[in-house]
């Protein structure tokens, strides 16, 4: 049998190339889609760079700081959740301030060693940390939740990072 080096190459490139390509096609199942979960968006606005400082003009002792360092996105949006329903797990690429509006939510920390889950209400409000892996579940199998989430985020980063299923969250 004669060998040929040269086809030898190419047969492990192509091999090394589907292998490649089966990664890719693989890689999109380990995210965790939601189901009964939707978002509406309310407001988008592009804001260039920030710099606002409150100090000159604080209320008592609250004051504000917020700058970045490169062009921003300042939005809310409306998301609902379906009895029974979930967001499938994800994080965000920057804080996102959560409150909610109707029925309650169970907000899953995929961060947390122990999965911790947290139940909010229809009026409490909470900070999602930038690039927290969490899940929002429906509390409730018979009634809605819903909850506006404000967001500063880059612009031009998709605001929904979808994440797997952390293995210490079952």
């Amino acid at each position: 049998m004669i060998h040929h080096p040269k086809s030898q190459i190419e047969s492990r490139g192509l091999i090394v190339a589907a292998l490649a390509a089966s990664v890719l096609i693989v890689t999109p199942a380990l995210a965790t889609p939601g189901t009964g979960f939707a978002g509406s968006p309310i407001v988008n606005g592009q804001f260039g760079t920030l710099d606002v400082k409150t100090a000159g003009e604080k209320t008592d002792h609250w004051g504000m700081i917020l700058k970045t360092k490169d062009d921003t996105d300042v939005g809310s949006d409306r998301l609902t959740v379906q009895p029974g329903g979930f967001s499938g797990w994800h994080a965000h690429p920057a804080a996102v301030f959560v409150t909610v509006t109707q029925g309650s939510i169970i907000w899953y920390d995929g961060s947390n060693p122990l999965c911790t889950p947290h139940t909010y209400v229809a009026g409490n409000s909470f900070i999602e940390d930038a690039y927290r892996v969490h899940n929002v579940q429906n509390a409730s199998n018979s009634a809605t939740a819903e909850f506006i989430a404000i967001r500063i985020n880059p612009t031009g980063v998709g605001f929904r990072l979808d994440r797997p299923e952390p293995n210490n969250c079952n």
